[in-house]
């Protein structure tokens, strides 16, 4: 039923992301922005709700099929900023759905189920990235209300986000055990947002914030207070995995680009196809994408089974499937890039903006080092 499933979706994919996605992208990066309306329309096609519970206007979705969406959308959408946009709700809202209160959970999944609201999660600082337990955002209990104090920065959706998870020091001054979330609405007074000039995802904004005696009510404390690290941790494992996929995506866009551009193009004579030079780049960029293809596959067999917070193993297998699967974008933006020439080094390819995306991938969720080390970790070395 599945493999029925994720053939339909790929192919739905498929025909929006052409219609309604490529011929759009090099003046939504332009615009710096991806229009309100995008958010509406995949919501009444059910993307923006895959994986999460009807009641809360989602549909339940299996790991599979939601990698399937992103891989497709990564492939013919061929705009990481695109997707970050769209979807950024999917690191955002997991944390209220597995640890808010059921009224918070009303308040804010929902909507922004329907593309009506947009979602963010808010964890690095200035001072620091990776290392999530040196945080220093500060929050402290008067009365009713918790009272926010620091600043975030690299806030994928953190410019117009609606809602806010926020990682918050409600404890001692360094260390997990003081971390907790809060939910913050996106106008909360005494939060200011700047938007970030980046490298890639142009269409997607950015946000540094700066949080000035921001008060949210008591009850906006998802989980328990200093279980915040804990909750981090596992969000991380999901995000990982997705990124996966689109990195898988974009490397088979990339492939796509080249080989329809070598049959295409002629050099000396004869199409570039011809070149054995050419073939070879091909041959080594399908190998890279089959490779990482089976290997998403068994990764994502074992989160459908129920492995991926609990399973040391499994999210080791997460960590270097994250790096196995952005090399192989970075390597296949690369050759595309290398195969197209001049007219690789333009706008309005997918491979030079793909070529500019990669660095992202390699660092968002979790630097490749860090993937290395945790991996480590999860082994006991």
């Amino acid at each position: 039923m599945d493999d029925e499933a994720i053939g339909a979706l790929t192919e739905s994919v498929r025909r929006f992301a052409q219609a309604r996605i490529a011929p759009q992208v090099e003046a939504w990066d332009e615009a710096g922005s991806v229009p309100r309306e995008l958010y509406r329309e995949v919501a009444q096609l059910g993307w923006l709700g895959l994986g999460y519970p009807e009641a809360l206007g989602g549909t339940t979705a299996s790991f599979a099929l939601r990698n399937a969406l992103s891989v497709a959308l990564a492939r013919h959408g061929g705009s990481g900023g695109v997707m970050a946009a769209l979807f950024s709700h999917n690191i955002g809202l997991p944390p209220i759905l597995r640890h808010g209160s059921e009224a918070l959970q009303q308040a804010i999944v929902p909507p922004v189920l329907r593309g009506e609201r947009i979602a963010a999660l808010a964890i690095t600082e200035p001072g620091g990235g990776s290392d999530v337990a040196a945080l220093r955002t500060r929050a402290r209990r008067e009365g009713g209300e918790w009272v926010l104090d620091g600043e975030k920065v690299y806030i994928t959706s953190g410019v117009r986000a609606d809602w806010i998870t926020v990682a918050v020091r409600t404890g001692e001054a360094r260390g997990a055990g003081g971390i907790s979330m809060l939910a913050v609405p996106g106008d909360a007074p005494g939060l200011t947002r700047t938007a970030l000039r980046k490298m890639g995802w142009l269409c997607s904004d950015t946000a540094l914030m700066h949080f000035q005696g921001v008060r949210v009510p008591a009850a906006n404390l998802i989980g328990e207070e200093g279980a915040g690290f804990r909750i981090i941790m596992s969000n991380f494992n999901g995000e990982r995995l997705a990124m996966s996929a689109m990195a898988l995506g974009f490397a088979q866009a990339c492939l796509d680009e080249a080989l329809d551009w070598a049959r295409q193009r002629e050099a000396f004579g004869s199409a570039l196809i011809e070149k054995q030079v050419i073939r070879h780049k091909l041959v080594d960029m399908r190998m890279r994408i089959e490779s990482t293809a089976a290997w998403l596959q068994a990764v994502t067999a074992m989160a459908d089974a129920g492995r991926l917070e609990s399973d040391p193993e499994c999210v080791a297998q997460v960590c270097m499937l994250k790096n196995h699967a952005t090399q192989a974008m970075q390597f296949c933006a690369d050759q595309a890039v290398q195969i197209l020439g001049g007219m690789g080094f333009m706008r309005g390819t997918k491979s030079e903006r793909i070529y500019r995306e990669v660095k992202v991938m390699m660092i968002g969720g979790g630097a490749e080092e860090i993937m290395k080390e945790l991996a480590a970790r999860q082994w006991g070395l």
